[in-house]
């Protein structure tokens, strides 16, 4: 096996936040093994070498490309034979075309095509939605770049097996860990396996079945499934999308089965509540890690998962909503109905803020939604708003980097509307 350092184990793991500007002030690529070497991006670069060329896993962000391929440059040792693209998100294909050469073969995963084509078609719609979670975190100062257009040379379907220069690279779908397209990139004699973020962001945590910037649910069984295909690998070094490489068979093997047994939990869990008649508010509410179980939520969260879950098995329509959500008639048609009937929409304020004062955010939240759908410029309820949300930002402690910067930006949002912070 190729000699690494061992990133010590972390029970809490690395911040989100950290790990995707964690080369902001990166100076060289990092020695992963004496021929792998790594870029920190957004999601990270991989340059593998061989006798006969070189070898790209993921390219990193657009906005970045310069940067990594100026790190990347010292260690390149000829052509480079082939770009293997882990999924269709723009971090990990936006800085391609600073790497293509005359020759250079690209490969996506099954369905890399019409992923990408469903990304870009509904940028009006994802864009601010990205922009409203992401854009304090990732700190642009600006928009980013246009991702490029990328149509792989290859396609892999379920694997295909590469040979240059001594090493061999089976390159296999494992879907669903953020992407359909999701492919692992497995160095058999090496023993070393590139996962991209098909266990998330941070290893040993909880996946991201649904993101709130949204994109087409990620399914649980599928997911499950792809984690036992990279488990009965074997590896001995498992390299993500983000941070140190994972190191040592047995604890890979300890990890992937924790993650695979925690899954499984929440998945059987709300299985349980459905079969129960519980509903899926319920389900979320009680849910709580067995003694041992947990496992780290900085990206996805269990009770979210949960939602996921039921999405996935049960459909969009909850019994509990009734009649109404059949059409296109929501709630908040009827929000100055409701603030008339409890006296004007501060009336409906000054009740939220009871609510808050016996710590109860959500349901004053609930009541100034329907102050502010009757009254949008409301201060009272706006001033309520924010507290709640800072009790929230509060109670989370900022562990779940997601949470984290919706209820940031929800702060953010009631200051602007409120002429605080100008």
């Amino acid at each position: 096996m190729a000699e690494t350092k061992e990133a010590p184990a972390k029970g809490d793991g690395p911040k989100l936040a950290g790990l995707v500007r964690s080369g902001d002030e990166q100076a060289d690529a990092i020695a992963v093994t004496d021929f792998i070497f790594q870029a920190n991006d957004i999601s990270n670069a991989y340059l593998v070498t061989t006798s006969e060329g070189d070898v790209m896993i993921n390219t990193g962000f657009m906005d970045n490309a310069e940067r990594t391929s100026r790190l990347l440059a010292p260690h390149r040792t000829g052509p480079l034979a082939f770009i293997v693209l882990t999924q269709s998100h723009a971090d990990h294909y936006g800085g391609l075309p600073e790497f293509l050469e005359e020759g250079t073969q690209v490969i996506g995963g099954p369905g890399f095509d019409e992923a990408v084509g469903d990304m870009m078609g509904l940028q009006p719609f994802f864009g601010p939605r990205s922009g409203k979670l992401w854009g304090s975190t990732l700190k642009r100062g600006g928009t980013p770049k246009p991702p490029p257009d990328v149509k792989p040379d290859i396609l892999v379907d379920r694997k295909l097996t590469l040979d240059l220069g001594g090493r061999t690279f089976e390159i296999i779908s494992t879907p669903e860990g953020e992407t359909i397209d999701a492919l692992t990139v497995w160095m058999p004699k090496e023993k070393i396996a590139f996962t991209g973020n098909v266990f998330g962001p941070v290893w040993l945590s909880m996946p991201f079945l649904n993101t709130l910037r949204g994109d087409k649910p990620r399914l649980v069984r599928n997911y499950l499934k792809s984690l036992e295909t990279i488990r009965d690998l074997g590896a001995e070094i498992v390299i993500t999308g983000h941070g140190d490489a994972i190191v040592g068979k047995d604890r890979i093997k300890a990890d992937l089965d924790k993650l695979h047994a925690a899954v499984s939990y929440v998945r059987d869990y709300t299985f349980e509540g459905m079969n129960a008649g519980k509903d899926v508010h319920t389900l979320m509410r009680e849910f709580a890690w067995p003694e041992g179980l947990e496992i780290g939520e900085f990206h996805g969260k269990a009770s979210w998962a949960v939602k996921s879950i039921w999405r996935e098995y049960a459909g969009w329509l909850h019994y509990e909503d009734g009649t109404t959500a059949l059409y296109g008639v929501p709630r908040s048609s009827v929000d100055a109905d409701l603030a008339e009937l409890a006296g004007g929409a501060e009336k409906l304020a000054e009740r939220a803020q009871a609510k808050l004062d016996a710590d109860k955010p959500l349901e004053a939240i609930h009541l100034v939604d329907v102050a502010l759908g009757a009254e949008p410029g409301n201060v009272p309820a706006l001033k309520v708003r924010k507290a709640a949300n800072e009790v929230l930002l509060k109670e989370c402690g900022g562990k779940n980097l997601s949470e984290t910067m919706w209820l940031r930006s929800e702060i953010a949002e009631c200051e602007k509307l409120l002429g605080e912070g100008a």
